[in-house]
């Protein structure tokens, strides 16, 4: 048997079933495609798919000659073939083996199978096969077809996770920015993959003030998204708590420490905003905020008061306050921002940074974070993120000129 030519069949079969709904569908699919495709090769002539179940293995549905197969009949997971199959991958046996249930498998209408476990054993496939196929033959194109089945099943397993993930991140992300005093708010994220570990958030206080947070999860996709996700209900829970900014933030420290996850460092940026101007803020490791002085035209950085979360259970923060006047721009930034690329592998950088936001100071803070994701994706000239990008800009508007009370109207003579 030709099983390079094998394996090449097989790839196309299984690239040309359509992607369907659920990973139980694609399974369907692919075993029929096995069943109709591969009959004469593998001489296999029908078969069943078994789910997984707490008591053993339920008959989902038959294929090919199987068709007619009792769905629904139970299998115990203490039946032999099965947990040679689940132990090894695959199994082939018939009626001669004293460990196969005669009746059982009369019901059935078989006399030789093989059974191919995957999908970490939540799947199996027992396939009718001729008697005269060559044992060895069989279990190496099985073995074949099992690693193609099993790959699917995992990749539509994680696909499912990510978009899953996506969607929580997605409803996590505040539908709406403050509208407090004369601030002037606007958030904007890029992720690097389909999901990101970058993550924004603002917490209503008080009519008269409000949090404002910046995170950045180590590394990127679907393992920073699930910890994105724990910091967004740590940091709501404890500020929501009325727990002081930094015992919030020490407690959001302990629960990522004993995360299970394997990247489990997050910095953070987190403020809370008065409608005077006072800020109050704790810094776990994050970049340091830029805040543009207008009156003088300088910057400021706000220096870190403690250690990115997660890898210290014991770990201290401190705060600090400042306070933002009419004019001032204060601009959150993640890792993303300053270390995009050009094709020389320049670094985007603070003073590029710098330039656009003075440059922009007096335009709304809308204007200012798109400008500069602008500036950003330009600079990479068109290449993929290699990092998720995220920019909070908060603004005090300056106030409003008071005109001059227009002159009485002459006396009417």
């Amino acid at each position: 048997m030709d099983y390079r030519a094998l394996l090449k069949n097989v790839e196309r079969t299984l690239e040309a079933i359509e992607r369907s709904e659920d990973t139980l569908s694609t399974v369907v699919n692919v075993a029929e495609a096995v069943v109709r495709n591969f009959r004469n090769e593998l001489g296999i002539v029908g078969g069943r798919l078994y789910v997984k179940s707490e008591e053993g293995y339920v008959l989902e549905r038959g294929f090919g000659r199987s068709k007619k197969a009792p769905v629904g009949l139970a299998v115990p997971a203490a039946y032999a073939p099965l947990r040679r199959a689940e132990e090894d991958g695959l199994v082939l046996t018939d009626l001669s083996d004293p460990s196969v249930d005669r009746e059982l498998e009369g019901r059935l209408g078989v006399t030789r199978f093989a059974a191919v476990s995957f999908g970490e054993a939540r799947y199996l496939l027992s396939f009718d096969v001729h008697p005269r196929v060559r044992g060895e033959d069989l279990l190496l194109s099985l073995g074949i077809i099992r690693t193609v089945l099993d790959s699917k099943v995992r990749t539509e397993r994680l696909e499912g996770m990510i978009n899953d993930a996506r969607r929580i991140q997605q409803s996590i992300l505040p539908k709406s920015v403050p509208d407090v005093a004369d601030y002037d708010v606007w958030a904007i994220t890029s992720p690097a993959e389909l999901v990101g570990g970058d993550f924004y958030d603002f917490l209503p206080l008080s009519p008269t003030s409000f949090g404002a947070a910046v995170a950045d999860a180590s590394g990127h996709g679907l393992l920073a998204a699930l910890l994105v996700r724990d910091v967004y209900v740590g940091l709501r829970m404890g500020i929501g708590g009325d727990l002081k900014i930094t015992r919030a933030i020490e407690r959001l420290n302990r629960i990522l420490n004993k995360s299970r996850l394997t990247t489990k460092f997050v910095s953070l940026f987190y403020g809370e905003f008065e409608a005077d101007g006072e800020l109050i803020y704790v810094n776990a490791g994050h970049q340091p905020p830029l805040l543009y002085r207008a009156a003088s035209r300088r910057f400021e950085e706000l220096p870190s008061t403690g250690m990115v979360l997660g890898p210290s259970p014991t770990a201290v923060y401190g705060r600090r306050s400042i306070a933002l006047l009419p004019g001032d721009v204060l601009v959150l930034l993640t890792d993303g921002i300053l270390e995009a690329t050009d094709r020389k592998g320049r670094e985007f950088g603070p003073q590029r940074t710098r330039q656009i936001v003075s440059r922009l100071g007096r335009r709304p803070a809308r204007e200012i974070a798109e400008s500069l994701l602008a500036a950003v994706r330009d600079w990479s000239a068109g290449k993929p993120p290699e990092d998720d990008r995220t920019i909070v800009v908060i603004r005090r508007s300056p106030p409003r000129p008071v005109l001059p009370a227009a002159p009485p109207p002459p006396p009417v003579s």
